[in-house]
């Protein structure tokens, strides 16, 4: 698999009116970039993801072929690799780092498509979770530059009940006794462990659990599931940028910029790109009803719910065959019109 590299971008002005003197986008590519520079695919990551969390899915058979497409993720401020609470120095470290929004994910990976590959136009725009709403920002903020649009299991305004879910996992994370008010003094294991706990509850489904599906990708039990999966995924996170992604999640809305000012629809309805809108039925947090209003303002949108028992995690599905081959339908139709 390809390595990550780092685009400099330099001195770098953030939405919330902060100047960074140095900021990077750390980023990974597979496949090549045909002579029109027609064929990239867009695939930002998702919350506390890194850009090899989410290659899964990318191959030949599976959703995204590199054989046909160049296939950029970049990683989204404050997951660590880009420019992060954890790898800022002085004077904003310790509590000091600025809030980063979609607005800046978007205008540094414009940077990146035009200054360092000459793209100006992008064959899909595609992603899960925090990743999709970075996909909706580009479809609504740059419509002229994205010709299809997927998303799974997102939103283009996080909903008030979503930022509740938010709020609980930053209370929990904060009320580890490391925590001074402004960062963490010391590592907040028990903050951690108790932080992947809410979260395996709110991402998959009641019936995840009831039919004991956790079986069928290799655990033995619910508790080595929550162990392993959960509680060894967060543990390997600096919890500071854990806490700026939550900021940004919260802060989702397509809408909130002076394009559109605050008008959703507006913002929905501006989208030209032949897009899919794919939520799970069982998630908790995106849910399928929240999605049926926002599709119905993108002209020509199309709502495909992905009918499993993995909740959010249907839209991220790498241990659920069914559900992996309901995204590459998707994709697939899409992308069937593309030469070559």
């Amino acid at each position: 698999m390809p390595e990550t590299e780092l685009f400099d971008l330099g001195r770098f002005t953030l939405a919330c009116g902060v100047t960074l003197p140095s900021a990077r986008l750390a980023y990974r590519t597979y496949g090549t970039l045909n002579a029109a520079k027609s064929n990239l695919i867009l695939y930002p990551t998702s919350y506390g993801a890194h850009d090899a969390d989410i290659e899964w899915l990318i191959g030949e058979g599976r959703i995204m072929d590199p054989k046909r497409f160049f296939i950029v993720i970049p990683n989204q401020f404050g997951n660590g690799l880009s420019t992060s609470p954890s790898t800022l120095p002085e004077p904003f470290a310790m509590g000091r780092a600025p809030a980063f929004s979609h607005l800046d994910n978007l205008a540094a990976q414009e940077r990146l498509l035009e200054e360092k590959f000459g793209v100006e136009r992008i064959a899909l725009a595609y992603g899960w979770s925090m990743g999709g709403q970075q996909a909706l920002h580009w479809a609504a903020l740059r419509p002229e530059r994205v010709e299809r649009l997927c998303v799974t299991c997102t939103s283009a305004r996080t909903s008030p009940h979503n930022r509740l879910f938010l709020e609980g996992l930053r209370a929990a994370l904060t009320a580890d006794p490391g925590w001074n008010g402004e960062w963490f003094e010391a590592r907040p294991v028990r903050g951690l462990r108790a932080f992947a706990r809410i979260y395996a509850g709110w991402a998959m489904s009641q019936a995840f659990y009831r039919d004991r599906l956790w079986a069928g990708m290799g655990f033995a039990s619910v508790e080595d599931y929550l162990l392993r999966a959960w509680e060894g995924n967060f543990l390997r996170r600096d919890p500071m940028n854990l806490l700026s992604m939550i900021d940004t999640w919260i802060g989702s809305d397509i809408s909130a910029n002076e394009t559109y000012r605050g008008d959703l629809a507006a913002a929905l309805g501006a989208i030209r790109a032949r897009s899919v809108v794919m939520p799970a039925t069982t998630d908790l947090y995106f849910t399928q009803r929240d999605s049926e209003i926002e599709t119905a303002m993108i002209p020509g949108g199309r709502l495909v719910p992905i009918v499993s028992d993995y909740g959010h995690r249907a839209g991220n599905p790498e241990f659920d065959k069914a559900d992996e081959a309901a995204i590459r339908a998707e994709v697939e139709g899409l992308l069937a019109d593309f030469p070559g």
